[in-house]
Parts: structure tokens; C-alpha cells; sequence
């Protein structure tokens, strides 16, 4: 079959490798009729999440057929449509059984403290081949698929494999409650979601920040009110905003790879060489080396924003992905204003099914920020738009059929 597969920082291939196979009797193996290319999949060719093994298949959201069933997965026939979980979870350790899936005690070989296994990630997350293959074998059938119900088309589900369960995840860390204003930094999918999220969860009023316009034109149609950081200093505009209160939930979508802003406050006044400075001031190296993180303005600015601009006592909900050794983080700010923060890898198989519910009747369609549909022989060339973050390259879909 053919399938994306990871070699080094920066080189990913589209080849053959052998097709899947049913291993154990908690297996499925699924005909992949679309997958994604997710920001966390960049993460992992740009070599800011080390850790990935050559050869490892990418991706981890799909939608697809099943083809074969273990003796024990007894909750699907071949043929059914289903949505594949991005985390991998047994279903019924103690952590599955109280709903924190992303943190089974079973799925990840690595051991019981080894953290979340996932489909597509590096060593310490298993490693699992991914889904951006044509067809992918999914250990724990009996949990990590969700049936799609009628009515409910690819296009849509295959957000409710991993960016729409995350957004709504995002917003359920930072406890979003009627009438709450909802600052979201980062517009890109998964910021787009957790907008939409924070909305349906009773969110009185959602700002969202980026610098990139085509994106905030995009969350423009979560009803989201924009801030553009190069523009615009977001913490002085959110406290303007909220009459200096400040917002109440901050949900941090952004992650390792954050942007600095292309421009300061001198910039914006027209001082060229003050400009420069700025430049050279936000825009340090970062990134992995010799395993261990080199610290830079750029990774830890979403956070820094997030501590600034929430409210006293407000709270502050992450799912940004930070690699393990990541450990630049504002604390004594966070602690002097008394805030509250919860940070993690979505639960997916405790949110998949009612999401799927809610699109079904009508209640949400995550269909807006899904920008670009490609086929897999040219995932090579759409990842590499999806890097450059180019106009029209919020969300993109490989379809298999």
C-alpha cells in the first residue's frame, strides 16, 4: 500500500510499505478513506517534537471502512463506517474507565507512566504507524473506532477525529461557563474549533489571536472577534477590550511552533532600525539539540500572552503540543495572579461519539475551516504548502477512496 512515511527532520516520502495486519484479537484493520495533515504531524518534519523513528508512517486522523476484525472487537462488522481516535486507548484500565484515555495504562508499550500513545507520533508514544496510509491497523478496535452515524459525511467526521474533540477539550481545561469572555490564541484549526467550542460550551464572547489574515478571515466565521499580533500588542488589546479586567478563559492552541510577531511597536511607528532590533530580539533559535530544548522567545510567546491577558483568578486551559523537555514557562506571573492552569493530550474516545451526535442533528458543522482536499499522491507537495502556512492552507484533507 502506499503511505506517508517519516525518515529525518525534513524528509518524509510518499511510498510503498507493506499493508497491515490483524496482530491480536483486539485488532481492526481499516481501509482509510480520508485522513489529514494536522500541525502536529509539522512538528514532527520540522524536528521541533524529536524523538520520531525512521520509517514510522504519519498521520493520526481518519475515517475509513473496515475491512477485518479481531475474535474480541464485537461491536463492528466489516463494512461499517467508522472514525479513528487519534489517541490510542485498551478501554479498560483504570484511567479508560474514568474517561482520561489519553492516559491508559496499557495502550503505550513503553510502560504505564510512558504517557499517551498515538498513531503517527515518535518512540515514546509507542511508536504506531499512522493513518495517512491506505490502510492502517487499529489495535483496541473496540475503543478506538466510532461508528459514524447516516447523514454524517467524511468531510465532517474526519474533524471529529482529532482537531474538533481537541478544541472542545481546550475549552473544557480553561472552564469556559455562560457568559464568559474567551480569549483563543492561534487561528489555525485547532484554535478555530476551540472558538467554535467555546461558543457552543456558553461563551459570551470569543476573541481570537494570530497573525496570519487569512486565518483570522477564517475565524471570523466562528463569530470570533480577531486580534492580529503583528498589528497590534494582543495583551493591551484584549485588557481594552474587557475594560482591563482582562478574559476570564484563555485557551492556548499554538504550541512549540509559535510565530513571533514580524513587528514590534517601533516597527509599526515607522523606525526601521528599531525594527531590526525587535526582530532580532523575537525571532531567537530554538528547537532540540543533543536532546535537550534550546530556549527562544518564540515557543514560550503564546504562553506569555496567556499568562498576561487573563483576568485575576482567571483560567487557563493548553493544548499546544510541547515536547517532554520543554520547560519555559511565565510561573511566578501565573502564581501572582492566582491562576488556574490544566494543560493535556485530548481524551478522543470520551468526546468522539457525542461530537458525532451533535454534527448528525445539526447542532455544529466543523466543515468551515476544512480549506483544502488533496489526494494522497500529492500529500508531499500539500505538506509542504501547510508549512509555509500559505493563503488558503488552514485545514487539509487526503482522501483515499
Amino acid at each position: 500500500m502506499k503511505a506517508v512515511v517519516w525518515h529525518d527532520v525534513g524528509k518524509i516520502a510518499l511510498e510503498q510499505v507493506p499493508d497491515p495486519a490483524v496482530r491480536g484479537p483486539q485488532d481492526a484493520v481499516v481501509r482509510i478513506t480520508t485522513s489529514a495533515i494536522c500541525g502536529t504531524d509539522l512538528h514532527f518534519a520540522r524536528g521541533t517534537v524529536p524523538g520520531m523513528r525512521p520509517g514510522t508512517v504519519l498521520g493520526h486522523e481518519a475515517v475509513g471502512v473496515v475491512e477485518e476484525l479481531g475474535t474480541q472487537v464485537r461491536n463492528f462488522n466489516p463494512g461499517d463506517r467508522v472514525v479513528v481516535c487519534s489517541t490510542i486507548a485498551c478501554g479498560h484500565c483504570v484511567y479508560c474507565r474514568a474517561g482520561y484515555f489519553a492516559q491508559c495504562d496499557v495502550a503505550n508499550p513503553n510502560g504505564p507512566n510512558a504517557g499517551t500513545a498515538y498513531f503517527g507520533g515518535p518512540a515514546a508514544t509507542g511508536p504506531f504507524d499512522g493513518l495517512q496510509a491506505e490502510f492502517a491497523r487499529i489495535p483496541y478496535a473496540h475503543t478506538g473506532m466510532v461508528a459514524i452515524p447516516p447523514g454524517v459525511t467524511d468531510e465532517q467526521a474526519i474533524l471529529i477525529s482529532d482537531i474538533f474533540p481537541t478544541g472542545w477539550f481546550g475549552a473544557r481545561l480553561a472552564q469556559v461557563r455562560s457568559g464568559d469572555v474567551v480569549v483563543v490564541l492561534g487561528a489555525g484549526p485547532v484554535g478555530q474549533l476551540a472558538a467554535l467550542s467555546a461558543r457552543m460550551q456558553g461563551a459570551g464572547r470569543v476573541l481570537i489571536v494570530d497573525g496570519n489574515a487569512d486565518r483570522l478571515e477564517t475565524a471570523r466565521l466562528q463569530n470570533a472577534e480577531t486580534i492580529d499580533f503583528n498589528a497590534e500588542d494582543p495583551v493591551e488589546v484584549v485588557r481594552e477590550l474587557t475594560g482591563g479586567v482582562g478574559a476570564d478563559r484563555v485557551i492556548e492552541a499554538v504550541g512549540v511552533d509559535a510565530e513571533s510577531p514580524k513587528a514590534g511597536p517601533a516597527a509599526r511607528d515607522g523606525d526601521q532600525a528599531a525594527f531590526e532590533r525587535e526582530r532580532r530580539q523575537v525571532a531567537p533559535r530554538t528547537g532540540v539539540e543533543d536532546g535537550h530544548w534550546v530556549p527562544g522567545d518564540a515557543p514560550s510567546q503564546a504562553l506569555r500572552w496567556a499568562v498576561e491577558m487573563a483576568a485575576k483568578a482567571g483560567t487557563i486551559g493548553i493544548i499546544g503540543v510541547y515536547p517532554s523537555n520543554f520547560d519555559s514557562f511565565p510561573l511566578g506571573m501565573a502564581m501572582n495572579r492566582n491562576l488556574t492552569i490544566q494543560a493535556g493530550n485530548c481524551h478522543h474516545r470520551h468526546y468522539v461519539p457525542g461530537l458525532l451526535s451533535k454534527v448528525a442533528t445539526g447542532a455544529a458543522d466543523p466543515t468551515t475551516i476544512l480549506t483544502q482536499h488533496e489526494e494522497l499522491p500529492t500529500a508531499i507537495a500539500a505538506y509542504e504548502a501547510f508549512d509555509r502556512r500559505e493563503p488558503g492552507w488552514t485545514k487539509v484533507s487526503l482522501e483515499l477512496m
